[in-house]
């Protein structure tokens, strides 16, 4: 072949770079810019600020993906302040051309407008503007503690007879995983990072509410180091689809080389949505399910990232879920045989029901103890397992399977109203308290054989019901004072046969 052809062949392969893709500012675990280029060969890429080059630091610093002819990433900023606002451009070069795009990000107003001038201020000037603000900022505080002790003495009632001094906003939520980290009546500096309006929990952003039980990492804004456990594509052999949910499917699968048994059973959640920020998503949601470790919480293997879509790998609870499964084994539950209806005769006893209890309730006392508020507690969301072992657990599936649960608020925010106590409809608010609340109507479907809470009530014939009660949080029992007392009604109970062997 001639030189002609090689080099005609050659320039069929050769892109020029053009920026697919660039994005305003927004939040998901830090304020990220999104961006997509193109290009072959792939572009080397440099970013300016209002037109000087950025010099990447762990405050701002792009993060990228490498793919065959496109790059994919976001320039990641944390805790962005007024002093990041301006002009964004990004530059694009290969040996074929050079490509900008630019958008503006406003992240914070300017504290102060008015003082503001052209001259850079003399290091005396700055000492006197840092001793001016100290001082006001140290009267400030002296007057707030001065409110608050004037609070706490005198109290106040809002119109709903909750004491307290303010409100949770009321804004919408949208979760697909309902686990939420909290920290018990202290403000974490890491959980509203200067400004944000949200932060990502499972595989959706979620509004912050002004709460101050929320917080993203711990007590301390250093975040642990987790390890999650990686599986090979080829050890996960799909059986057949369990469900799906907004996020994608839940598989039954098998899975080799995760035991000492070679393979075993597992379910598998997959994730359809492919963005970047839905794998940064699907990698905090991973994190956090690794450090959740209890027999009484649905186990987490590991992901398999080898390919797409993206897996979680979780234990395979072969009964189901629970609200299924005391349906199932109720006195008024059928099966056909031949198309004919069969009565079965695996009625739950009181001390099942108890022994079902108690477990919730284990599982509820070690998530409180790792300060996580679960949101969703609901026999739906209680997986079933040999020897009835029950766990807690959520794969996102319930809001589609058990939609009638769900009420819909502003278009697309589902809320589990009938097991939401009186704060979290009204506020929003969700503590450790409100999860009790929860346990409360799970104990009412536990022993209903899985009937719907309020089953004869509309949905706003039970917000009226549940809002008129306001039974307080601080009036509630904690969880391991109600698990003891389930202990000691089982002690009590008779005895009856053990249905599931």
């Amino acid at each position: 072949m001639s030189n002609w052809h090689w080099s005609s062949l050659l320039f069929c392969f050769l892109v020029p770079p053009t920026i697919v893709k660039l994005e305003e500012p927004a939040r998901y675990h830090d304020t990220c810019i999104l961006f997509t280029v193109r290009g072959s060969p792939l572009p080397t890429l440099r970013w300016f600020h209002d037109n000087k080059e950025l010099t990447p630091n762990k405050y701002v610093h792009p993060d990228v993906d490498y793919y065959k002819d496109d790059i994919e990433g976001c320039l990641t900023f944390k805790n962005p302040t007024h002093f990041n606002n301006g002009n964004y451009t990004l530059e694009a070069t290969n040996y074929l051309g050079v490509v900008t795009s630019s958008v503006h990000g406003h992240f914070l107003n300017m504290p102060f407008p008015d003082s503001v001038t052209a001259e850079t201020p003399k290091p005396q000037e700055d000492a006197f503007g840092v001793f001016i603000a100290v001082g006001l900022a140290t009267f400030a505080c002296v007057i707030l503690v001065i409110l608050f002790l004037l609070i706490n003495k005198y109290g106040r009632r809002s119109k709903f007879n909750i004491k307290g001094p303010g409100a949770v906003m009321n804004v919408e939520e949208n979760s697909t995983s309902p686990l939420h980290h909290v920290n018990h009546g202290v403000i974490s500096p890491c959980a509203l990072d200067n400004g944000s309006d949200s932060v990502v929990i499972g595989l959706s952003r979620i509004p912050i509410i002004e709460n101050p039980q929320y917080f993203r990492h711990g007590h301390n804004c250093s975040k642990p180091t987790t390890y999650v456990h990686h599986i090979k594509q080829r050890d996960i052999v799909l059986k057949r689809e369990l469900g799906e949910g907004a996020f994608g499917k839940v598989f039954l699968a098998e899975c080799y080389n995760l035991s000492p048994t070679k393979k075993m059973l597992v379910a598998v959640k997959t994730l359809k949505d492919l963005t970047l920020a839905a794998r940064k998503d699907f990698q905090h949601e991973a994190e956090l399910l690794t450090n959740l470790q209890h027999e009484h919480i649905v186990k987490f293997y590991g992901v398999c990232v080898d390919g797409d879509p993206l897996i979680m790998v979780f234990e395979y609870m072969k009964h189901g879920d629970l609200n299924k499964f005391l349906r199932a084994h109720g006195p008024d539950a059928m099966m056909l045989v031949d198309g004919q209806p069969l009565q079965t005769n695996g009625e739950l006893g009181l001390v099942q029901m108890l022994q079902i209890a108690s477990q919730i309730a284990a599982g509820m006392i070690y998530l409180a103890s790792q300060h996580f508020v679960h949101r969703d507690l609901a026999t739906r969301n209680c997986l079933v397992g040999n020897g009835l072992l029950v766990k807690i657990g959520d794969f996102g599936m319930s809001r589609d399977i058990y939609s009638t649960d769900y009420y819909r608020v502003g278009g697309h925010t589902m809320l589990p109203i009938r097991w939401m106590p009186p704060e979290s409809i009204m506020y929003r608010k969700f503590t450790t308290e409100s999860d009790v609340w929860s346990f409360g109507v799970i104990l009412w479907e536990i022993f209903t054989y899985g009937k719907q809470p309020w089953f004869q009530l509309a949905n706003n014939e039970v917000i009226e019901c549940i809002t008129q009660g306001r039974r307080e949080p601080q009036q509630r029992l904690i969880i391991k004072d109600i698990q003891q007392k389930l202990f000691a009604l089982m002690k009590a109970a008779p005895v009856y046969l053990d249905i599931l062997g």
